[in-house]
C-alpha cells in the first residue's frame, strides 16, 4: 500500500514538473510559413495548462491547423490580444 501511495505521489509530482518545465518556444513548420509559438510566455500568462492540454502535459491530442485556428486564434480574438492575421503567426 505504501508503494502505491509513493508511486502516485511521484507521478503527480513529476507531472507538475513537466508542466512547469515546458519548452521555451515551439516551432511548427507549415506550408504557409513557420509558426514560432512562445510556449513559456503562454504558460506564465494563462497559468492553466488544461486550456490547451485537456488530457495533461505533452503533445496536444488532435492538434491540427483547424485546432490551432479555432483554439489559438479564437482565444486571441476573445481576449483582444495576440496575433489573429495569417502573416502574424506564419513567417516565410
Amino acid at each position: 500500500m505504501k508503494r502505491i501511495i509513493a508511486a502516485a505521489a511521484l507521478t503527480l509530482f513529476t507531472a507538475g514538473l513537466a508542466m512547469a518545465a515546458g519548452p521555451e518556444t515551439i516551432t511548427i513548420p507549415t506550408r504557409m510559413g513557420t509558426v514560432t509559438f512562445p510556449h513559456k510566455a503562454h504558460q506564465e500568462r494563462l497559468k492553466d495548462c488544461k486550456i490547451c492540454h485537456e488530457k495533461g502535459p505533452g503533445k496536444i491530442e488532435g492538434f491540427s491547423k483547424d485546432w490551432a485556428h479555432k483554439t489559438c486564434k479564437g482565444c486571441h480574438e476573445e481576449k483582444k490580444a495576440g496575433p489573429t492575421k495569417c502573416n502574424e503567426c506564419h513567417k516565410k
